[in-house]
This record gives C-alpha cells, sequence and structure tokens, in this order.
C-alpha cells in the first residue's frame, strides 16, 4: 500500500515538474482566471465566482490529441482548486484538496499539463469547500472530430443559486433538518405515507439559471431555420436534478457525460447533479422561438434558453411551469447502450458500497463511515476490472461520481446490461446500480456523492492502487 505521505511527496514533485514543462515548452499555456463577478438575480444584484480566459472566455473549448497545457490563477481573496470533471489525468492533476493537490492560495497559480485521450461534453469546478455553490465552475468541452462541420453547437449550463451564503445554508440544514425529523416524530404523523415518498430538493434556491441568467431574461441563440444544432447539456447544479423538456422538438440523444451512446430518439430526458446530455436536434423550416427548458425535479420551478430560428418572436416564458415534474427514475438508464461497451471479462473484484444517513442532523456516509482522512481508501490493482454494487439506503436520491475513470452501468437491482459508459450515475432510494471499470488510471480517487452539501457532510469515500 502507498502511503499517504508518499502519494503527497509524489504530488508535489509532480507538481514541480509541471511548472518545468509549462516554463520551457514553447506553446504558451492557456490562462483560466478564478475571479468575482455580478450577476443579476430576480432583480437583485449577486456576487459569484466564474472561470473565465483573459478574453471573457468562460471555460475552455480544445480538441481530443492536444496537451491540456493550462495555467489556472487565483484572482480571488481565498484558496481553491479547480476539478476537471469527466477527464482522466495523472492523480496528482485531479484537483481534490483532500486527496491530489495543494490549494492555489490568493494571487498564486498552478500548471497543469496532461494528453486529452478523448472528446465529449465535461466541465470544471472548485473542489475546495462549498465554492461550487457559488458557481465556480464553468463548460469544458473536447472536440472530436465526430461533429458535423454544418451542425451548431450550443452549450447549456444549469445552476442553481441562493443568495444565502454556502456555509450558512449548511449550517441551517444541520440545525433544521434535526429539529424538523425530531418535531415529526412528536406529533406522530403517519411514518409510512411520509416514507413512501423520496425526499428531493432539501435545498430551497431562490432561482435556477442556464448560462447564468434566469427566464427573467433568458439567453436567445439564433439558429437556422432548417438547420442542425447540438446541444451540450451541462447540469453544474449543487443539488439540483431537473427534466430537460424539448417542447416542441425531438431530439436525439447521442452521448452522456461525454461518451456516446446508441441514440435514444425523445421530448424529455432527466439529468442529475453532475450529468451532462449531448442532444443532436433539427430546427423546423419556419421561423419561431422554441424554448429548451430545465423543470426542477418534483417541483415547478424552471430555467432554460430560447432557440431562435429566422425572425420568429420570443415571448416571456414563466420561470413556473405549469405542473409539478415527477421525481427522477432510471427508466432511461435501464435503456441506455453503450455505443463502444466495455469488453467482457468477469470482475477481478467488487466493493459493496452502502449508501447511507438521514436528513436528521444531516448526516451522510458510506457504508454509514463519514468521510474522514483516516478512513482506508477502497483497494484495487493496476489493471484489474472491478465493479462498485452502490446500494441506497436512504431516502433521498444521489448523483455518484468516480474520479479519473469512466465507468459502464451494468446491472440495476441485479439485472445486468451493457449500459452507458459514464462517470457519475443516480441511484434512487431503495435501489442497487453496479458499475464497472477496469483499474487503468493509478492514484488516489474520490468517489463521492456529487449533491454538494451531502459530500461535505461525509458522503465521500476514495480508491487508491499504484
Amino acid at each position: 500500500m502507498l502511503s499517504r505521505r508518499n502519494f503527497l511527496a509524489a504530488t508535489i514533485a509532480v507538481g514541480a515538474a509541471s511548472r518545468v514543462r509549462a516554463q520551457t515548452d514553447a506553446a504558451a499555456p492557456t490562462v483560466l482566471r478564478l475571479e468575482r463577478r455580478d450577476i443579476e438575480v430576480n432583480g437583485k444584484s449577486a456576487s459569484v465566482f466564474c472561470i473565465r480566459q483573459p478574453d471573457g472566455t468562460f471555460g475552455i473549448t480544445t480538441d481530443v490529441g492536444k496537451p491540456f497545457r493550462v495555467r489556472v490563477e487565483n484572482h480571488i481573496d481565498e484558496p481553491s482548486l479547480i476539478h476537471w470533471h469527466g477527464l482522466t489525468p495523472p492523480w496528482q492533476q485531479d484537483g481534490v484538496p483532500e486527496t491530489s493537490g495543494l490549494t492555489i492560495p490568493p494571487g498564486g497559480s498552478a500548471d497543469y499539463d496532461f494528453p486529452l485521450r478523448r472528446g465529449g461534453t465535461y466541465w470544471m469546478h472548485s473542489h475546495y469547500g462549498l465554492q461550487e455553490q457559488l458557481l465556480l465552475s464553468a463548460p469544458l468541452i473536447i472536440r472530436d472530430g465526430s461533429e458535423h462541420p454544418s451542425q451548431q453547437e450550443v452549450v447549456v449550463m444549469l445552476s442553481d443559486f441562493s443568495f444565502t451564503p454556502p456555509d450558512q445554508i449548511l449550517a441551517q440544514l444541520q440545525a433544521r433538518q434535526t429539529d424538523d425529523m425530531h418535531g415529526m416524530d412528536m406529533r406522530g404523523k403517519a411514518m409510512s405515507a411520509i416514507k413512501s415518498e423520496p425526499d428531493l430538493n432539501d435545498v430551497q434556491y431562490e432561482a435556477f439559471l442556464t448560462n447564468r441568467r434566469t427566464l427573467a431574461d433568458p439567453e436567445v441563440v439564433k439558429v437556422e431555420p432548417g438547420g442542425g444544432v447540438r446541444l451540450r447539456i451541462i447540469n453544474a447544479s449543487s443539488m439540483s436534478a431537473y427534466h430537460v423538456d424539448l417542447g416542441q422538438l425531438e431530439g436525439d440523444l447521442i452521448a452522456v457525460d461525454g461518451i456516446p451512446v446508441q441514440p435514444v430518439r425523445g421530448r424529455t430526458f432527466p439529468i442529475t447533479v453532475a450529468q451532462r446530455l449531448d442532444i443532436e436536434l433539427t430546427i423546423p423550416k419556419i421561423a419561431a422561438a422554441y424554448p429548451v427548458l430545465a423543470v426542477l425535479e418534483g417541483e415547478r420551478m424552471q430555467t432554460g434558453i430560447v432557440l431562435l430560428a429566422g425572425n420568429g418572436q420570443v415571448t416571456r416564458i414563466s420561470s413556473m411551469a405549469e405542473a409539478a415534474s415527477p421525481p427522477l427514475t432510471l427508466g432511461l438508464e435501464r435503456s441506455l447502450r453503450a455505443a463502444e461497451p466495455l469488453a467482457e471479462p468477469k470482475a477481478d473484484r467488487t466493493h459493496v458500497l452502502n449508501l447511507t444517513g438521514s436528513m436528521q442532523g444531516y448526516r451522510w456516509s458510506f457504508n454509514n463511515v463519514p468521510w474522514s482522512k483516516d478512513v482506508p481508501p477502497l483497494e484495487a490493482a493496476k489493471g484489474e476490472r472491478v465493479e462498485l454494487a452502490v446500494t441506497n439506503q436512504t431516502r433521498m436520491p444521489h448523483p455518484v461520481h468516480l474520479h479519473g475513470h469512466s465507468f459502464q452501468v451494468v446491472a440495476i437491482d441485479g439485472h445486468r446490461f451493457a449500459g452507458a459508459v459514464r462517470d457519475t450515475v443516480l441511484v434512487p432510494p431503495k435501489t442497487t446500480v453496479t458499475v464497472a471499470f477496469d483499474a487503468d488510471n493509478p492514484g488516489w480517487w474520490p468517489f463521492h456523492c456529487h449533491l454538494l452539501y451531502h459530500q461535505h457532510a461525509g458522503m465521500f469515500a476514495t480508491l487508491r492502487y499504484a
């Protein structure tokens, strides 16, 4: 077993080597600045974070096969560190303070340099504290040559927003839920009826944003009547899942989490926290406005953009859908099939993981053990096929994400199939989802619930192998 001391020593050594390479290489790195920015939400000004290049470009669009040569400059007044969600860098460049790297101090910078092996729709976000809630995130698009030259690409980045500071949200959750659950028991409510419904949306947000705008002033994207559009939808929300509603349009889902699937045609698609959907559309040959909306799971609140064909007229869109949307299910997940599934070998190792915890006291964990640096990592060996059988024993759905690898969904409740290859999968209450991956990227890798406050309340684990 590699000790934590050896891993951290390797982190420093590789970080130094990365800086030397960046300084000696003739090609200048792409600079990403972590900055403060003011936006308007519901008629009020809000100070949030952003990740943008010096020319104002949010995030990065690049090409597969090119080195990911990036310098992150910290222009905010607190430490930070950026995770490249869905990519497979060397573990020391993964961007997680607990495991893979030192934080970037205010006024400091860090250099990254690793190959991009696969194209797709990815994203970047802070893995430091609760900064992700303050919109410290951005798109990360890697083109791989499969894009149609005549097809317009539109990035749709979903976020949840609150004027309440994130640390205060977490403190309120921990205090309020204890009181609520105690009062619930004391009042003698019908617990059987309560338990029949999943817990959803434990944070009450003031607004939901698409590309940092509400439906009071949505982004309007001009498209060609009769033309093709590829939507790259990123759920960068901290706690909120949605049903993507294409309205009058039908689309083909061609990739999830950046990786191709056999196309699925539809008008609505579920997307949980941290997942991505690539959807191809053909715009009708008439001038019109076509809203693409995301309706909050279990609620009526919605956000979105407008595709404007020709001289169509844009009318005001309510921030409330006509009816509340249902909870997300695994109906689509069960039907997805990988375009290039993993090879068939039997698993060399299986880890059984239970998602545990409760709203009472707001405690979340794996196998009833909240994360700390003293918790032993899951074990694997290089070259093994590893399966993670994840059972949700709580009343709340949890999207779980593995760093540094893509996994294939190979079973739901014991039914095996060659499902989608992805990096984040939803595990609803009382459900078991089994995923498989090849241990081909040695290091120390997080595996965690991507609901931000659940992660910080303890639903976090690690995998480590050499």
